[in-house]
């Protein structure tokens, strides 16, 4: 009976100093790696960074020189820019796409369910609207 509790406990203290032994090896390596040889971790931005975020990601990431991070400043303009101008003739059908989807909806729910509807909407509506400000003025100072 002593030598079966015996052994388990060698077991689970096998198992401990096992797994104790994965967990401070993978530590040690990350620390390693980020401080001795100068490793760096490569940050994604979010999918919804903003244009000075995406920039300073990518400047740390690379290590861009001030001259080449002006440079990248004025590509990502550039494009933008010329993204902008060639989604503009969309925006009427987008517009007309979005009237006809809010019909379709209206076309489904009671009358009791149209005001919340409405005023849902109209929230939907003031916040796109906020951010369309807020971009239009980022790209303007920008």
């Amino acid at each position: 009976m002593e030598t079966i509790k015996a052994r388990r406990e060698a077991a689970i203290l096998f198992m401990l100093v096992f797994v104790l032994g994965v967990v401070f090896g993978g530590v040690g390596n990350r620390l390693w790696n980020q401080h001795v040889s100068g490793e760096q971790q490569m940050t994604i931005p979010p999918p919804h960074a903003t244009r000075d975020q995406l920039i300073d990601n990518f400047s740390r990431a690379v290590k861009l020189t001030s001259d080449q991070r002006k440079q990248l400043v004025g590509i990502m303009d550039d494009t933008g820019s010329r993204l902008r101008a060639l989604y503009a003739p969309l925006d009427g059908q987008k517009e007309s796409l979005r009237l006809n989807c809010r019909a379709r909806i209206r076309a489904i729910l009671t009358p009791e369910q149209i005001p919340s509807f409405e005023a849902y909407m109209k929230r939907v509506d003031e916040q796109r609207k906020a951010q369309a400000t807020a971009a239009a003025a980022a790209n303007a100072g920008h």
